[in-house]
């Protein structure tokens, strides 16, 4: 299984990275991520330059799609073309965004009546396309997901591996990568996020 992580220029390393780096930790049984950014090299708000392990068109052949965010997400969903390179299909993909990543998937004509979490800053601009942003960290519906916050990254991965994988592979991945002494909570909180996002669906 294949996740591909959407990277554009501008976007935030702690949306692309944490997210590739925990889904990353299922390598062994068939998971993997691949930062897939539109031109060979991306920079990040910070100045940080990327090379892309996949192209854009890797969405395609992609089981999951995660739509990274960034300082640019408003002038990647104004470009026609850009967008046009994300033939997405939640009838066969997992599909998430991170943040202002929530914009791309309202842009593609995902999210429908399906309200929305997104950063403070892309509220607004989410708003604007009419959906309804909650107060929350992580929502799915389905195959789609959102997260709100650059650590409710943990929450999307999380949603993958679980959707993917099971319960208990996310469970092994945020125990290992959690703060020392902080094992338990950091596990409960990550799954309770999640199976709170998904409460709408039981």
């Amino acid at each position: 299984m294949q996740v591909a992580v959407v990277t554009f220029d501008g976007f935030n390393e702690l949306d692309s990275f944490i997210a590739s780096a925990l889904i990353n930790r299922c390598r062994k049984d068939g998971l993997e991520a691949f930062v897939t950014t539109p031109t060979k090299v991306v920079t990040s708000m910070n100045g940080v330059e990327v090379t892309g392990q996949r192209p854009m068109e890797f969405v395609t052949e992609a089981d999951v799609v995660l739509i990274g965010s960034g300082v640019k997400t408003r002038d990647v969903v104004a470009d026609e073309r850009l967008v046009s390179r994300l033939p997405l299909d939640p009838a066969r993909q997992l599909i998430g965004a991170q943040c202002s990543g929530a914009l791309v998937l309202a842009r593609l004509g995902l999210l429908g009546s399906m309200p929305a979490c997104t950063d403070r800053m892309s509220r607004p601009f989410v708003e604007a396309c009419g959906v309804t942003v909650l107060d929350a960290p992580f929502h799915a519906e389905g195959n789609i997901a959102t997260a709100g916050g650059c650590l409710a990254s943990q929450y999307l991965a999380t949603w993958v591996i679980s959707r993917t994988l099971g319960e208990d592979a996310a469970h092994d991945v945020l125990d290992y990568v959690a703060p020392v002494g902080e094992n338990q909570e950091t596990v409960e909180r990550a799954l309770r996020a999640v199976h709170a996002g998904e409460a709408a669906l039981r």
